[in-house]
Formats: C-alpha cells, sequence, structure tokens
C-alpha cells in the first residue's frame, strides 16, 4: 500500500501539471484576444510561441507521466 504522503505528493504534482497545460493554453487564447492574431509563425509572435508551447508540453507530459500508479515490483 502506497503510504499516505506519496499519494499526497503525487496529487500535487499532477496539480502543477495541469496548471501549466492551463496557463499555456489560456496564454495562447490571451494573446489571440488581446492582438488579433491567431497564428504562432508570424514574425512578432515567435517569441511568445515558443513560450507557450512550452507550458503546454511540459504540462501535457507531466501529466501523462503521472497519470497512472507506479507499480508495485
Amino acid at each position: 500500500m502506497m503510504a499516505e504522503g506519496e499519494g499526497f505528493q503525487r496529487k500535487v504534482v499532477l496539480a502543477f501539471y495541469m496548471i501549466l497545460l492551463v496557463a499555456g493554453i489560456a496564454l495562447y487564447w490571451a494573446w489571440g484576444i488581446l492582438y488579433g492574431t491567431w497564428s504562432p509563425f508570424t514574425r512578432g509572435n515567435i517569441g511568445i510561441y515558443t513560450i507557450y508551447i512550452l507550458l503546454i508540453s511540459f504540462g501535457v507530459f507531466g501529466i501523462l507521466l503521472n497519470w497512472k500508479k507506479p507499480s508495485r515490483a
């Protein structure tokens, strides 16, 4: 059986990765609404593109890595 602290720690880490994912999506939407552009590949948007793609990718990969409980050996 998993120790009580380990379960709590996994939930905190999963919540952190979910926050990263939501922050990346929110940043994309906010940037698009504020500046009226949805294409990340234009010359003026490449900097913000690197920021929100990192937030989204770290969020998705972190969630995928922490989704299942660790197997017992």
